[in-house]
């Protein structure tokens, strides 16, 4: 009985844990690729906070769709954080390179039900083609 208490609370314990995050909008990273954020997808806990930081002044994070309707738009060259309370899948850009394909998706609590709502999202450019290879990448 001990070792069922045990099981199940650290089984409990180590699913409400939240591991902070940092990503970085990048003018070129190191595969040379241009205009684009450190990661495209990140998969995070509920409660986790995600830190944005600007590697020079041209880049910024736009909510563009959300299970929350979330209203988010950070300054061009500042960094931004935001704490996913809820789960479901965000989507956002780097505004001024939203055209040029600069977009993520944050899956928060492994929640993808909202997935056929950020498909329908507004997207533009290199943007259209790339939401659709992001999302086919989530399950």
């Amino acid at each position: 009985m001990k070792f069922l208490v045990f099981f199940v609370s650290l089984f409990i314990s180590t699913q409400v844990i939240a591991e902070d995050m940092t990503l970085e909008m990048l003018s070129k990273d190191k595969n040379g690729s241009r205009n684009v954020f450190s990661e495209e997808i990140l998969e995070i806990a509920v409660g986790t906070t995600v830190t944005w930081r600007a590697t020079d002044k041209g880049h910024n994070v736009e909510m563009v769709a959300s299970p929350t309707d979330m209203k988010f738009k950070s300054q061009n060259g500042k960094n931004a954080s935001i704490t996913f309370e809820a789960p479901g899948i965000y989507y956002y850009w780097c505004t001024p390179h939203k055209g040029m394909g600069m977009i993520g998706l944050v899956v928060v609590g492994s929640d993808t039900s909202n997935k056929a709502e950020i498909a329908m999202a507004k997207a533009v450019g290199k943007s259209k083609k790339k939401l659709e290879e992001l999302l086919a990448q989530i399950n």
